[in-house]
């Protein structure tokens, strides 16, 4: 971006991908200035005007970028991406990084968006540890649920439960 088109941007949308961020900034006036694709290492040292908003849509990596951006002194939104999707103009059948980057900048310029508050490393870590925590506990469940089947199956049943199985297991492992 030269040093002209930062001067004017007001507004940037990012398209947050594994390799490349598609970015579209617009001006005061809502005139695009730049729409291209960054590759990551490029991003944060697009040098935006201080203050400029920066929105994302609300993804893994989004709070970890915002959280950066803050710290280079910008306005560093985040957008469910639900949100996104009715402001993009080719519709469903247009998806790709450009159309998405001009649609999320697009939605951070509604007077009445929802943005996603933007959590602290340590509020996201506990957060993740609670998400971790339930998925291994659904995982358990369904591990019991498909040994209950099978034993089922041969005319093995037993009571519901994590204890009644460990308890239950031996004597069927024996018998068998």
């Amino acid at each position: 971006m030269g040093e002209i088109a930062r001067a004017l941007i007001a507004r940037v949308g990012a398209d947050l991908a594994k390799r490349v961020i598609q970015v579209h900034a617009v001006d005061a006036a809502c005139r695009r200035v730049v729409a291209r694709s960054l590759k990551r290492d490029q991003f944060l040292g697009a040098q935006l005007p201080a203050g400029c908003l920066v929105a994302m849509e609300a993804c893994s990596s989004a709070p970890h970028w915002a959280r950066k951006l803050r710290a280079l002194g910008l306005d560093a939104r985040l957008i469910p991406a639900h949100l996104v999707a009715p402001y993009r103009m080719e519709g469903k059948t247009g998806k790709n990084d450009a159309t998405d980057a001009a649609a999320i900048c697009e939605a951070a310029s509604r007077p009445s968006m929802r943005f996603v508050p933007l959590k602290s490393c340590e509020q996201q870590g506990v957060m993740r540890l609670h998400r971790v925590r339930e998925g291994l506990k659904e995982e358990r469940t369904s591990c019991i649920t498909r040994i209950r089947g099978v034993l089922a199956e041969f005319g093995i049943v037993f009571a519901k439960g994590a204890d009644v199985l460990r308890s239950a297991l031996p004597d069927v492992i024996e018998y068998a």
